[in-house]
Order: C-alpha cells, then structure tokens, then sequence
C-alpha cells in the first residue's frame, strides 16, 4: 500500500509563523530579566535607534499635528464649535497620532535595521555558531534590541507630542485666527492625565512590537542576500498591521475604561 499523502490545510505556514513570532516574543520576555545583561549592546543600539529616527520623527510630526488642526479647526468653524479646537486636536495628536507616528518610524528605520543586521549574521551562520559555543541568541543580541526600541519609542513620543502639539498651536492661530487663550482653555477643561499614560503605553507596547517583529524575520530570513531584504520588507508589512490591530485594541479598551474628563 501506498503510504498516505498529507493533507495540506490552507493558512497552515501563516499559523505557524504566528505561533513562532508569539513564542519568539515569550522567549524576549522570560529572557529579559536574565543576567548578565548586554549594558554595553543595548547602550550602543538606543543610540543607534535613536540616531536614525529622531530626524524623520521631528519633520513627519510637524505636518501631522498641522493637518490635525486644520482639519478640526475647519469642522469646529462649521458647527459652531471653534472653542473645541484646542482640545480636540491636542487629544487627538496625543492619543493617536503620536504613538502612531513614533511606532511607523521606529518600525520603518530601526526595525528595518535590526532586521537587516540579525539576517546578515544569520546568513553567515553567526547566529548558530553562537548557539553551538552555548550563547544564547535572544539574550545576547535579541533583548537588548528589543529593549532599546522601547525606550527609544518611549521617548520620541514625548518629543512627537511636544512637537505636534506645538505645530498644531502655530497652524491654528496664524493660519485659522484661534485664539491662544481658548486654544489652551479647552486643552485644560477636556484633557487629563490618563491620556498622557495611554500614549505612553502605547508607545512601549509598539516599541515592543517593532523590535520582536524585527528580530523574527531576521533570524528567519530566506536563503540568500535577497533574502535578506525581503525580510526587511516583510517585517516593516508585518509591523505595521501588529500596530494598527494593536491601536485598535488599546483604544478601545481605553475609552471603555476611563471615563472623559467632567462626567
């Protein structure tokens, strides 16, 4: 008798790529607080992360908040609301665009990055010569990148948050004739402090995101130096879907949980 052929289930490679890329991140996660801890390898990567995105983050959040407050200052003038400007746009950068802004251009430039150092280690077979000498990859190259995009993501939604909220004050009061003082009055009567920790976190958790993303399909590149940059272009894709699912998520459970300022 023949021996049976194997049946062959459509989406069986995508559901496996995910468990691996969710067992990956366990593994980032259980590998964290091990020691000895790479100081000098995770110093040397924020720097490098932060080195290639605080550029591009700093010009792509000028016009973001800009469009922000055009936008909403010229739906305010329709319905009679001009003095909500301030806080809708303010919110609006804080919560939404800034973490956004700052996980794309983390996912884009340093994630792109880690990716294609790791595929290129992995390709000349440093990756298992680490493994045959006993070194763990995940903790020895993996975390630190990981950790370093978190922090970098971290703090560059700060600066995107400043900056936006600034471009978003300029646009409206040169371009549209607000007010500064009602500007900032509504910014004060709707805004709270939860709004700040909800754009933080998300930060981090995109952060996360971006590097075990990264790392993945840098250690799982295909055969090759082409495959190499396709990794890079997979993992920017993979990224930015992860991050957009994951907004989605934490918006949600968000509004669900805080209640708005005054009720």
């Amino acid at each position: 008798m023949s021996a049976p052929s194997q049946v062959r289930f459509p989406g069986a490679a995508g559901l496996r790529e995910t468990g691996r890329l969710f067992a990956l991140a366990l593994d980032v996660v259980r590998a964290m607080p091990s020691r000895p801890f790479q100081v000098r390898e995770f110093i040397q990567q924020c720097w490098f992360v932060a080195s290639v995105t605080i550029l591009p983050t700093a010009l792509v959040s000028i016009p973001f908040g800009a469009v922000i407050a055009l936008q909403l200052g010229s739906l305010t003038r329709q319905i009679g609301a001009q003095s909500f400007t301030g806080a809708a746009s303010v919110l609006a950068i804080i919560q939404q665009a800034s973490p956004i802004v700052t996980a794309l251009l983390i996912a884009g430039a340093g994630g792109s990055a880690i990716c294609a150092d790791l595929g290129s280690r992995k390709i000349r077979d440093e990756i298992d010569a680490m493994e045959v000498l006993g070194v763990s990859p995940i903790q020895r190259l993996v975390v630190p990148r990981v950790l370093a995009a978190m922090l970098v993501a971290l703090l560059l939604n700060g600066m995107v948050s400043v900056v936006g909220v600034m471009g978003g004050y300029t646009f409206n009061v040169i371009m549209q004739g607000g007010t500064p003082g009602a500007y900032m009055a509504s910014f004060n009567a709707l805004a709270q402090l939860p709004d700040l920790w909800i754009s933080e976190l998300k930060a981090l958790i995109f952060g996360f995101l971006a590097g075990v993303v990264a790392a993945y399909r840098g250690l799982n590149p295909p055969p090759g130096p082409k495959g190499v940059g396709d990794a890079v272009n997979q993992s920017v894709v993979i990224t930015f879907l992860l991050l957009f699912a994951a907004n989605f998520i934490l918006t949600t459970l968000y509004l669900q949980l805080v209640p708005p300022k005054g009720m």
